[in-house]
């Protein structure tokens, strides 16, 4: 996996395990490797049965280390650090050397080891669960406008053979502990039922009535306890799910801050609360919606950078729909000045 998120090989170290014989490791650079661990068919329980085998890693695995943080280039990759490594105190200093010296790409296995645990809090790691890569977080599908601009029935207008709502319930899908959408529209809402996606049909009239119908549903108190909620607006088509799938990664890693997409800078929508902000929400004024509580805590909002500046951009009015419409095909869609 390591590999996979790059493309090119990288100095470090690559192991692999030989079942029931000996766990190996091998120096990017040079290719000479050393089994750094011994199948002991002593030790207790079917796995972790391998017994460290020191010199190696002092030897071998430190020096792969060393080259590694002197070799050329930003990056290093370490493809697993778990149980065995930890028995070697000079390949534990190796590895924290070669973090200060590079940018890391690290396997840690899941084992309450003090070095493990370590290496994930320290403040400088991007720290991903495999088990749970983007923790407990809802979102909150915003679909409650009445499109005056657009002159009604903007939820379910065409855009490419599809109704609008769709591309937001497909940008947000498969992320989230829990979705609602929250609408007005009869219609879209048995669009988003048919999909078996938990909706909220409501006949409130302002903003903060949307955000606070869809945290009592997802942060009420007999819902699931959440660390964070996205709010993701209905209208914007262009908004890929990479980017829902970044800002759920980066809340995952770091609760505390608001998370936001951003282009050059300018930010722009959907928006990540973390926990300690739904009670803010819930009470917004008549009216006002999340963007209340990002002024009034402007030093708590972080962004992540998207690709493309047509992501953050929303339909408003028909014209706008109609200029998507007319592209032949998707892969145009890069021109932010077509909105």
């Amino acid at each position: 996996m390591a590999a996979r998120l790059s493309d090119r090989a990288l100095p470090g170290v690559s192991t692999w395990a030989q079942p029931g014989q000996a766990v190996w490791l091998r120096d990017n650079l040079t290719g000479e490797q050393a089994a750094v661990g011994r199948f002991d068919p002593g030790l207790p329980g079917p796995e972790n049965r391998m017994r460290p085998v020191e010199e190696a890693f002092r030897t071998l695995g430190a020096g792969a280390l060393a080259r590694a943080a002197a070799a050329a280039g930003e990056w290093a990759s370490v493809d697993e650090v778990g149980y065995l490594e930890t028995s070697c105190p000079a390949y534990c200093q190796a590895l924290l050397a070669l973090m200060e010296r590079k940018r890391v790409l690290l396997a840690v296995r899941k084992q309450e080891l003090p070095f493990l645990q370590e290496l994930c809090r320290r403040p400088d790691v991007f720290c991903v669960d495999l088990d749970a890569p983007f923790g407990r977080l809802g979102c909150v599908v915003m679909a409650s406008g009445v499109g005056r601009r657009f002159g009604g029935g903007k939820l379910l207008a065409g855009l490419w053979g599809r109704p609008l709502l769709q591309y937001a319930l497909d940008a947000t899908g498969g992320v989230f502990l829990r979705r609602v959408v929250v609408t007005r529209d009869p219609a879209a809402a048995a669009l988003c039922r048919e999909q078996g996606i938990e909706t909220i049909l409501h006949s409130q009239p302002y903003r903060s009535d949307t955000v606070r119908l869809g945290l009592e549903a997802l942060a009420g108190p007999e819902a699931p306890s959440l660390a964070g909620c996205l709010f993701c607006p209905a209208d914007q088509p262009l908004l890929r799910r990479e980017t829902v799938a970044s800002l759920a990664l980066c809340a995952a890693c770091a609760p505390g801050p608001i998370w936001r997409p951003a282009w050059q800078g300018r930010p722009g929508a959907p928006v990540l609360f973390p926990a300690w902000a739904f009670a803010e929400l819930a009470a917004l004024p008549q009216g006002r919606g999340g963007g209340e509580v990002v002024r009034r805590h402007p030093e708590r909002v972080r962004c992540v950078p998207v690709e493309d500046p047509a992501e953050l951009l929303d339909i408003d009015r028909r014209q706008d729909l109609e200029r998507l419409e007319r592209l032949e095909r998707l892969e145009h869609r890069n021109d932010a000045r077509l909105l």
